[in-house]
């Protein structure tokens, strides 16, 4: 059944693609029922983040256990980044596809793409490399690698709906800051970096290297900079200012925080 359900995505990846989109934007009007705390619910900038991330956590826990799976099953995913695929490797890179597409588009008509450029940046690298996945059949099992670094989305988004029920003094919120710098070091480092070894060490006869390995490499940077932001966060932290309090909550509303 999944393979013939991968088959007639195959024959029409754009449409798929926009299904995919349009189930996930269903699934966020869904979840609006759903209770918040009660600090999230009294700020409009609060409920929307909380509802966003929400969704992404949902993300990341159906594609990061669907690639570790699949990789479990299929270990020449890890080796043959550029030819292997499976139906069910391929289904999973579409419905991926469509979850970064409805959030794009849930950032920007809701009015925050001013303070979330850089989501924007990483979103708008990652659907131009599955768009090319879903259209060529090339890469297929790459993809499918980079959606490893899901098992660290989910502790991520945790510590950030934490963070917006102002829950940071909580044992729990301990708990999931370390398993969130453990799965950074053991999913989201090595999974980025080798991707940029295997492309740079295959440079001469992959397809479309060169903006492959640019878009590596500014990802690169950026979770650079995220984890740095994270340990200075949640293992660095110092008392703070008067002054920097204030600044601190002029920009409370930046779509990427600490």
């Amino acid at each position: 059944m999944m393979e013939a359900l991968a088959d007639t995505l195959k024959g029409h990846p754009g449409p798929s693609l926009l299904l995919c989109a349009l189930l996930f934007r269903l699934l966020s009007r869904a979840q609006q029922e759903l209770p918040v705390p009660k600090v999230v619910r009294q700020d409009a900038f609060r409920h929307w983040r909380w509802r966003n991330l929400s969704l992404s956590l949902v993300h990341s826990v159906l594609t990061g256990t669907w690639a570790v799976t699949c990789v479990l099953v299929w270990p020449q995913l890890l080796t043959s980044l550029h030819s292997y695929h499976t139906p069910a490797a391929y289904l999973l890179v579409c419905i991926s596809s469509g979850y970064f597409v409805q959030d794009v588009c849930d950032i920007v008509l809701s009015g925050h793409a001013g303070g979330s450029w850089e989501f924007l940046l990483h979103h708008a690298l990652v659907i131009w490399c599955f768009l090319y996945t879903l259209y060529t059949h090339v890469y297929v099992a790459g993809a499918v690698v980079v959606l490893l670094v899901e098992v660290n989305s989910v502790t991520l988004h945790l510590r950030l709906l934490l963070k917006l029920a102002e829950a940071q003094a909580s044992s729990t919120y301990y708990v999931v800051k370390v398993v969130n710098l453990f799965t950074y070091v053991t999913f989201r480092l090595p999974t980025q970096f080798y991707l940029t070894w295997y492309i740079v060490h295959n440079y001469s006869w992959l397809d479309h290297a060169a903006p492959f390995l640019a878009s590596m490499m500014v990802m690169n940077v950026m979770i650079l900079i995220y984890f740095y932001r994270l340990l200075r966060a949640d293992f660095f932290t110092r008392r703070r200012s008067k002054a920097e309090q204030g600044g601190r909550q002029v920009g409370v509303q930046r779509f990427l925080s600490d």
